[in-house]
């Protein structure tokens, strides 16, 4: 998930296939924040195929979520449609998704880590503005030891997690959990085996 030199071309062909790259099922961490998930205004992020965000809709949700990948939006319309929900779904980058100041409760980020550190540093910027005082950020990430595992994720160690940055790059926020671990995870092909990984819910505080 790292940059290539055509990201787009590259992530068009990984999802262009009838089987789902990463499966149909959520993202194991953020189905374990269930109990946080109450009523309100949902945004994922980099969506992909549409699996976190049509979890989050079957909670009874309003979901928005966007990915740059045509294919991508297609299977989650496909998935949702699947599993009889509703999902605004976009198709966009980051850099043109419409972030409306202070508009979701939710926000969730599942391993989205393409960006460089100079991008990240834009992107978290963003979702910081988008969420409402008082909501929560859910983020699943690899941690830096997921070089030694490559098992999943980017190959440049400066687009891994780890706790400290976390905490530079959310600092008005109340962490409800912050932990780094380890997990053999099973998300379709695409994310497979003993990984290195960070998790965070985090209350925006101001």
């Amino acid at each position: 998930m790292a940059e290539f030199t055509n990201p787009l071309e590259r992530w068009e062909s990984r999802f262009s296939t009838d089987n789902y790259l990463f499966g149909e099922e959520p993202n194991q961490f953020l189905k374990d924040q269930k109990e946080y998930f109450q009523n309100g205004h949902a945004l994922s992020i980099a969506d992909g195929e549409g699996r976190n965000s049509v979890w989050l809709a079957k909670l009874g949700l309003e979901v928005d979520a966007f990915d740059f990948s045509k294919a991508a939006i297609q299977k989650a319309n496909n998935l949702a449609q699947k599993n009889q929900v509703s999902v605004n779904f976009t198709c966009s980058s980051w850099q043109d998704f419409s972030w409306e100041a202070k508009k979701y409760d939710y926000v969730v980020g599942i391993f989205f880590q393409f960006a460089n550190p100079e991008k990240r540093l834009k992107l978290f910027q963003k979702m910081i503005q988008t969420l409402k005082v008082g909501g929560l950020l859910i983020i699943q990430g690899y941690g830096k030891d997921q070089l030694l595992y490559k098992t999943g994720g980017p190959g440049e160690l400066d687009h891994l997690y780890d706790e400290s940055l976390m905490r530079d790059l959310l600092p008005h926020f109340e962490f409800l959990e912050l932990k780094t671990y380890v997990a053999t995870i099973s998300e379709g092909t695409g994310h497979a085996g003993m990984s290195s990984l960070v998790g965070v819910v985090a209350r925006k505080l101001a």
